[in-house]
């Protein structure tokens, strides 16, 4: 079929093939284009391309997770007619298919031979996307350098080319400093800001939100935690190991907060003005992009399942959840993609190459906080529904340091025309004939169709009692700013999920510490030894089975070492 590519997509597949079969060049070519910018449609013609002139016979795709592979196969065949098949460690006979592949890059590893068998037998292209994942002398980068050593071509496909932890990428050159110093001939750029200025990506605004925690510690002891002030613990709580971290900024953001009941979601807590806020700018987008819906990046399950019933309580509609634990969370994407639903919360689904267009903010809360994870979370809303798309973008984040100085560096590549906060729209678009209507409208004057009627949403200012919209930064009467300040016990601000003082514990660890957390409490508090209580009180319920697990290692090897 014929297909329409962006100027630069052009660009870089005439570069790209020109690096590619010239036998000056050389076999690996790098396209570093900003999320959301069309990479992939980009390398399945240059595929497409090499296929019809006869230079290969096989291509090999290889994707961060299922849902992008499962795009990938879908977008390859609208390009190229060709069926492209996904594979898993599982599959051993990749050779003898005949066909297009493409797999996970957790799965290349259990597939070395297979894919070594594939490169070896025919003329292959292998696409590597989010080329991160290939760092130098890890798993991956070692498993991936050994699968396709014999392979004709490999297109080097990232966004993100810089790893967080500071590990290079199989098949790139690098300074001392470590900056890609892969060939220019053998490389094609496109940065956000270029992306924006040349409307292939949309124009995003950061919210910082404010908030000032208020820990009680239940000893006459009270401390201030904000995002420029740490908490000062008093001297005889600095020994207990972990509590500074505990009481971090992000860690108390990420904190649920609910009502008396101990089940509902406190309307005034801080996720849930984030939500308010979040949710009132999603109504306005709407009035020019009727479909646009918002994505939640939560750190756990348990802090996921949260936020969908604080969205659930403000808005009436429950949103789509998805994470690790649900059946098919794939399909549960696919489902979103292809509705008008408002809210899709994630755990660690939803970020790397997950093509979701309509998507337009994000209110973002991860567990990693990297810039590599901040910059894939932003190329989920970035992406332009077309042409007529005069949309903006929001990433409503915590107001910290980390993601500020994060914030700062995306907002540099933009042009300052592009860096402009947007206006409220003077006018809406009709979903059913696309006619301008006034704001006020109920009914098109053109073809009759009935707008949904937002709700009016305010928030009073403590200083002068005035209301102001939800989205308001400063008071509309008085100028105060909005800076609202949250009350924690000491018991909520230890309980943050799956990121408490400073522990990177996966979602198993948390429900076998879960599971077990009722019978380890009623025993501990049964022997009446307050050391041991105090122990109890201060050491997260999550890590509860990580520490049965190490004690019982140590258990076996001072068995082993006694025998």
């Amino acid at each position: 079929m014929s297909i329409q590519l962006r100027p630069w997509q052009q660009d870089a597949t005439a570069k790209a093939l020109s690096w590619l079969l010239n036998p000056a060049g050389g076999k690996h070519f790098l396209i570093n284009a900003a999320p959301g910018a069309g990479k992939t449609l980009c390398a399945s013609v240059i595929a497409q391309k090499l296929l019809s002139m006869g230079e290969i016979d096989r291509v090999v795709v290889i994707a961060p997770r299922s849902e992008v592979v499962n795009q990938w196969a879908d977008d390859f065949k609208r390009v190229t007619g060709r069926f492209m098949t996904k594979v898993t460690g599982r599959d051993h006979d990749v050779a003898s298919m005949g066909l297009d592949v493409c797999a996970t890059w957790s799965a290349v590893q259990g597939l070395l031979d297979a894919l070594q068998a594939v490169c070896q037998a025919q003329r292959t292209l292998v696409i590597c996307d989010e080329h991160h994942h290939a760092a130098v002398e890890a798993a991956w980068g070692d498993s991936a350098d050994s699968a396709f050593h014999a392979a004709r071509f490999v297109l080097v496909l990232t966004g993100t080319p810089i790893r967080s932890d500071g590990s290079q990428s199989v098949w790139l050159a690098y300074d001392d400093r470590g900056a890609i110093t892969h060939p220019e001939a053998g490389t094609y750029t496109l940065t956000y800001g270029q992306a924006v200025d040349l409307a292939y990506c949309r124009p995003v605004t950061f919210h910082r939100h404010q908030a000032r925690f208020t820990v009680d510690l239940k000893d006459g002891n009270v401390l201030q935690v904000a995002g420029d002030k740490p908490a000062e613990l008093p001297a005889d709580l600095k020994r207990i190991g972990g509590l500074q971290r505990a009481l971090d900024f992000y860690r108390l953001a990420c904190t649920p907060q609910f009502e008396k009941d101990g089940v509902t979601p406190l309307s005034t807590g801080y996720q849930s003005t984030m939500v308010d806020w979040a949710s009132a700018k999603l109504d306005e987008l709407r009035n020019r992009m009727p479909e646009a819906g918002g994505l939640i990046i939560a750190p756990s399950i348990e802090m996921a399942e949260y936020m969908v019933d604080v969205i659930e309580k403000i808005e009436g509609d429950r949103p789509v959840l998805v994470h690790s634990q649900l059946p098919n969370p794939e399909s549960r994407i696919r489902a979103f993609r292809n509705t008008d639903k408002r809210w899709l919360v994630s755990v660690a689904m939803v970020s790397e190459g997950v093509d979701i267009p309509r998507l337009r903010v994000l209110i973002y809360l991860p567990n990693a906080l990297t810039e590599l994870a901040f910059r894939q979370a932003i190329g989920r809303v970035v992406r332009t529904a077309g042409p007529s798309d005069d949309t903006r973008a929001y990433v409503v984040m915590p107001a910290f340091e980390t993601f500020e100085r994060y914030a700062r560096r995306v907002e540099e590549e933009m042009s300052p025309s592009s860096r402009e906060k947007s206006t409220q729209p003077k006018t809406k678009k009709c979903p059913s004939c696309h006619t301008e209507c006034a704001l006020g409208a109920s009914v098109c004057d053109c073809c009759g169709f009935e707008f949904p009627k937002a709700p009016q949403r305010f928030k009073p200012c403590t200083h002068c009692g005035a209301l102001n919209p939800i989205t308001a930064v400063n008071c509309q009467s008085c100028g105060k700013a909005f800076a609202s300040g949250f009350v924690l016990t000491l018991d909520e601000a230890l309980r943050t999920g799956a990121i408490v003082r400073g522990l990177d514990i996966d979602e198993k660890e948390v429900q076998d510490s879960e599971a077990m957390a009722t019978a380890v409490r009623q025993m501990v508090l049964k022997s009446g030894d307050a050391r041991l209580v105090r122990v109890l009180s201060t050491l997260p319920e999550e890590s509860w089975a990580r520490l049965r697990d190490i004690l019982a290692a140590g258990h076996g090897s001072t068995s082993q070492t006694a025998h």
